[in-house]
């Protein structure tokens, strides 16, 4: 075992696409609703439980931009409300249902679900429906990090337009300062997708905008300190030394140190200043990770946990468990909720272990860090049992004492400023590890519709801004452009699932963005009042983004603008 403690920085990321005002089920309000009732609110009683027992749970974890806006909305209450009904509904309907196809002896998981809702509605009235101010109590009391992203979760490093870009990042920070009260030291690029500085020509269609400033750059001009990227980016970089970057152009560099092995400056242990800024990346370490995340060689697919894809209708109730990857979902066993919490709690034991020798082999490394990222929703919505994992994670990690040390991404970079500097290339965290999830055959066409929007909007901008009839018909064209450029779009046309809804959202924003920028580009009394009277409905349906103006202005002044916001 090491002598030197390594910090180890779990993290979710929490994102959903505008949902509110387009419709409840399956890919309306459900869908978040869903989500909270799945994840944020078990996770948010883990979190409370751990303080509780004095159990430190320095989790970093996001919220963009656009799922915040609908978290403190007045409707997701609302929602949220109609949403617990249906499930309570459907475990008062399922005795007689379950006698009829003679399924009695599931009645006791009924039971389970039953006690199960009732606590979280609970919990749920008891912070007054605010999600958001509960979570902020966390990271007040010291206990959690919350960190920013981009508006509305945008593939930054496709966007033709630096200034779309400086929006997407300045809308982000000026909306976790309104929401969380505080600018975030941590951003959560979008799909982790990053792009150096250096020519910018992602497809024969693209516009030809000659050289383009690298992300972290941008992410430096807004305020951020750090980024998350994948391992496979920091393998194929280029570390850089005290003499440069090999393409001569300027960075920041390391100060003087004994060489090392070209291998342990591309290693996921440490975090990197990035080439052409003081950003720090972190990289996701594919050992700690993969015991999580996947299905078939991680925990979540363990026989014992509760099988995500089978469900009784009418009612949607879960109550089957896994049984074993090659069992056919009419051969799935019933639900045993205390042997599955008894699997969690080894599962987490395990993990601990794991993190433990990971440590171990990094002696060496003076400012070792094991970075540990997931999507929020996997754990509850997808794993069910991954809030509870969460929880026993934390306990096993201070019942062991091992030199383990749990740390926010803050933490970390306040103990250990990072030293190394590198390169990286362009990638994300999608399949493949680059840019097809999000730009295809398939997709090409959305792109070839944005890309033009764009550049129509920032024609306009800054004459609207200087008009004052004129701003509240630009502010809703931007909302409608960032809600357009989510990356949620492509990447469910990509999967196939959904791909009608997905195709429609898209189609729908831009319409109505390019329907307002119109009216500004030929501004007269008439057009102008139809104008604003779209944008004021518009914006009834899409609440989000109240002072997108001054993000605007600040896109549009470039750096000096963003920092000084």
């Amino acid at each position: 075992m090491t002598s030197r403690p390594v910090d180890f920085v779990f993290t979710l990321h929490s994102h959903l696409p505008y949902v509110l005002n387009h419709g409840r089920w399956p890919h309306g309000s459900d869908w978040i609703c869903e989500a909270a009732l799945d994840t944020y609110l078990p996770l948010l009683e883990t979190l409370r439980g751990l303080s509780a027992d004095a159990v430190p749970s320095p989790v970093t974890i996001g919220f963009t931009p656009v799922l915040a806006n609908q978290l403190i909305n007045p409707s997701f209450v609302t929602e949220m409300d109609a949403f617990f009904a249906q499930r309570i509904k459907a475990c008062d309907e399922a005795p007689v249902s379950l006698a009829t196809t003679g399924d009695s002896h599931l009645l006791p998981l009924v039971e389970f679900w039953r006690a199960r809702l009732a606590r979280l509605r609970q919990l749920f009235a008891e912070i007054g429906g605010d999600l958001v101010a509960a979570f902020r109590a966390l990271e007040s009391a010291g206990q959690i990090e919350i960190i920013g992203s981009a508006a509305t979760h945008a593939y930054l490093p496709l966007l033709a337009r630096d200034e779309s870009i400086r929006l997407q990042l300045a809308v982000g920070v000026s909306e976790h300062r309104r929401i969380f009260g505080r600018s975030p030291a941590g951003c959560w690029l979008p799909e982790c997708a990053y792009r150096p500085r250096g020519p910018w020509e992602p497809w024969p269609t693209a516009p030809r905008t000659g050289m383009r400033r690298g992300i972290e750059e941008h992410l430096a001009d807004a305020g951020f300190q750090y980024f998350f990227v994948d391992a496979h980016l920091a393998a194929a970089g280029r570390p850089l030394g005290l003499s440069g970057d090999p393409a001569g152009d300027p960075i920041v560099h390391a100060p003087a140190s004994p060489a090392r092995p070209t291998e342990a400056l591309r290693s996921p242990y440490r975090a990197y200043r990035v080439a052409h800024g003081p950003v720090v990346a972190y990289v996701r370490d594919p050992k700690a990770s993969m015991q999580v995340w996947s299905r078939f060689e991680g925990y979540p697919g363990d026989e014992w946990y509760l099988e995500f894809h089978k469900m009784r209708w009418p009612g949607g109730l879960k109550l089957w468990r896994v049984t074993g990857s090659n069992v056919d979902l009419g051969e799935k066993q019933p639900y045993n909720a205390e042997a599955a919490a008894d699997r969690a709690r080894g599962h987490a034991e395990h993990f601990a272990h794991l993190l433990a020798g990971i440590a171990a082999g990094q002696s060496a490394n003076r400012d070792a860090v094991v970075v540990a990222p997931f999507d929020t929703e996997l754990f509850g919505h997808w794993w069910f049992e991954g809030p509870e994992f969460l929880g026993d994670m934390y306990r096993a990690l201070t019942r062991q004492q091992s030199q383990v040390h749990p740390a926010t991404g803050s933490g970390h970079l306040r103990s250990h400023p990072a030293r190394a500097a590198i390169r990286l290339p362009w990638g994300s965290w999608g399949a493949n590890g680059d840019s097809s999830m999000w730009l295809s055959d398939q997709t090409a066409w959305t792109w070839e519709r944005l890309w033009p929007l764009e550049q129509s909007f920032w024609d306009v901008a800054q004459q609207a801004l200087a008009s004052p009839s004129a701003r509240p018909v630009l502010a809703q064209a931007a909302r409608e452009l960032l809600l357009a450029q989510s990356s949620d779009w492509q990447f469910i046309i990509s999967t196939g699932a959904a791909a009608d809804y997905a195709e429609r959202r898209f189609q729908e924003h831009c319409a109505d963005a390019e329907q307002l920028i119109a009216a500004l580009a030929s501004p007269n009394d008439q057009g102008m009042d139809a104008a604003r009277r779209r944008a004021d409905e518009l914006s009834q349906r899409d609440q989000v983004f109240p002072n997108v103006i001054p993000a605007i202005a600040a896109a549009l002044g470039g750096s000096r603008s963003l920092v000084m916001g």
